[in-house]
């Protein structure tokens, strides 16, 4: 799965067009799937922070650039996902090692310009 959302990802900040509006869709239909597991539970795993969070929680910091790039809000478009991953930076080990998303989306900004995207 994360692979997977890896390349959606990618098509919505690394593309123009058609290629971005279609990643848009499939990074939003993955993401929506995922609430869906989710459901009203704290984490994947329902009340403790386990592998599945792990695996999940990085592409957070991602969010900023995706959403700017991609031209959606991901609160409005999977609120329960934001949600959650609101709640796994609460862990102190969790918000230590994640990337601040401003620094992402400044990266992403620079690839996008050796892209010849902006």
């Amino acid at each position: 799965m994360a692979d997977e959302v890896y390349e959606v990802s990618r098509k919505v900040w690394a593309t123009k067009g058609e290629e971005k509006e279609a990643g848009k869709k499939e990074f939003l239909e993955i993401f929506k799937i995922l609430e869906g597991e989710l459901g009203d539970k704290p984490y994947f795993g329902g009340e403790t922070f386990a592998f599945v969070d792990l695996s999940l929680i990085p592409f957070y910091s991602w969010f900023y650039a995706i959403e700017t790039f991609g031209e959606f809000n991901m609160e409005a478009e999977c609120p329960k996902i934001v949600a959650w991953a609101k709640r796994c930076l609460q862990k102190e080990t969790v918000a230590k090692i994640l990337p601040d998303q401003k620094k992402v989306y400044e990266f992403v900004g620079q690839m996008r310009k050796r892209f010849g995207l902006e």
